[in-house]
């Protein structure tokens, strides 16, 4: 009851003086805004993409460079060569392992009204599918022996499926890519892991490509290949993608269900780098890294410089905006010193006077914190008419929400604690005197 009452003195004080009540409301509000919008981007970019594996799933580096620039003990290559990558995969000493590669690929429809048109693609082995929990609305992934057999199959998007079968089950239906027929195995649900990263050379935060065909029937057919690719020595290569040409352009990705399983596979990288440096392809020293999924986004600094300078001056912002708050409500409350001494003469407690400024200020803080979540809608879609790639995802969701309301009433209270604390001091017998 008591809250009840300190909330309505509360909301009778600031209509006393609404044009002091609109500048802390807008002060807050303004700090809120602009702090949460950035707030947002932040939690967005730099989210775990797969919450629920990735302690489990781990990028592997290996070094088979010449001698040419070497630094011993430092950073390897970021992708594998093809000979690798196969060595690998046949070797399963992974709980589950892929290997993959970003391409593009030319779709022609069955049907009259659909030209010919480009989409982009990802040649993969079959683990990829339940390493990454791709979700799917029909079928499934590919199997391992359609990747030794190099099967004509392929999983689509949801969207490749509205289009070329207006939304219907697509599964077993036969669809054209570069002029071969592949059967459609699986169709996604919708997926878009944020950040994109089992391939960040590609796009950080990019969509997902529209098909997914076996790695070995891509490069049986010669499907084009997007990405970076590092290639060294001086011997003329015809074929860049073969399995001895020494190039890395692989990313390779192995799921270990327990600490001592990365231990163990971190010991088994090293022994087939030192095989391979003894058999001569590697002429560099055993030198590999095996990160976790956090550990590898956090050392290709996907999240974008920007968009963490801005957060911190946000927060800043909202920090001046907090000082301000505090310099009106000390005023607003000092200014009710006969107030406060005939409460304090009629009984009410130190206790009481702090509480019920304190719910004041919240009250402020409430207001602004509405207020400031419409500037942070506002300023997240200013984010969404950015050209960058990351754009689209500017969007506030429930977690969000609720940081906004409670950074809002934490900031109002926080700005309130000064003026209740030097409110609840006044002495009532010298502003009773001064009556």
């Amino acid at each position: 009851m008591l809250s009840h009452y300190y909330l309505h003195l509360a909301l009778r004080s600031l209509r006393r003086n609404k044009i002091l009540t609109a500048l802390m409301v807008v002060a807050i509000a303004l700090g809120v805004g602009a702090s949460m919008t950035t707030l947002t981007m932040l939690y967005i970019l730099s989210g775990d993409p797969i919450p629920t594996k990735s302690g489990q799933l781990y990028y592997v580096q290996l070094d088979p460079q010449d001698m040419d620039d070497y630094i011993p003990g430092g950073e390897p290559e970021e992708q594998v060569t093809r000979f690798d990558a196969e060595a690998l995969l046949a070797a399963k000493r992974a709980d589950r392992q892929a290997m993959m590669a970003g391409g593009g690929v030319a779709i022609e429809p069955g049907r009259a009204e659909l030209r010919p048109f480009s989409v982009d693609a990802r040649y993969a082995s079959a683990d990829f599918f339940p390493m990454f929990e791709v979700p799917f609305r029909h079928g499934g992934g590919w199997s391992g022996g359609e990747d030794t057999a190099r099967a004509r199959v392929a999983v689509i998007s949801k969207e490749l499926n509205d289009k070329l079968f207006a939304g219907e089950n697509s599964v077993g239906r036969p669809v054209r890519i570069e002029g071969s027929e592949f059967r459609v195995v699986g169709v996604l649900d919708r997926w878009r892991p944020t950040p994109y990263f089992f391939d960040i050379n590609n796009g950080v935060y990019r969509e997902v490509e529209q098909v997914f065909v076996p790695f070995s029937t891509a490069r049986d057919l010669k499907l084009a290949r997007q990405g970076n690719m590092n290639c060294w020595g001086d011997e003329v290569v015809s074929d860049l993608e073969a399995v001895n040409a020494p190039c890395t352009w692989i990313q390779f990705w192995v799921e270990l269900g327990t600490a001592e399983k990365a231990s163990a596979y971190h010991d088994y990288l090293m022994a087939y780098s030192g095989e391979q440096h003894r058999a001569g392809r590697f002429q560099r020293p055993p030198n590999v890294r095996l990160r976790g999924l956090m550990a590898w986004l956090d050392h290709k600094r996907v999240v974008p410089g920007d968009v963490r300078i801005m957060n911190w001056l946000a927060f800043g912002f909202l920090a001046v905006c907090l000082l301000n708050t505090v310099g009106l409500l000390l005023a607003k409350f000092l200014r009710r010193s006969s107030e406060i001494g005939v409460r304090r003469a009629l009984g009410a407690s130190r206790r009481a006077i702090f509480a019920q400024f304190l719910i004041e200020a919240a009250t402020v803080g409430t207001v602004g914190g509405g207020l400031g979540l419409g500037l942070a809608w506002l300023g997240l879609w200013g984010v969404r008419n950015l050209p960058e790639d990351y754009a689209r995802l500017a969007e506030l969701d429930l977690v969000m929400l609720a940081t906004t309301f409670a950074v809002a009433i934490a900031a109002s209270a926080l700005a309130g604690l000064l003026p209740a604390w030097r409110a609840c001091q006044v002495t009532p017998a010298l502003q009773l005197k001064s009556q």
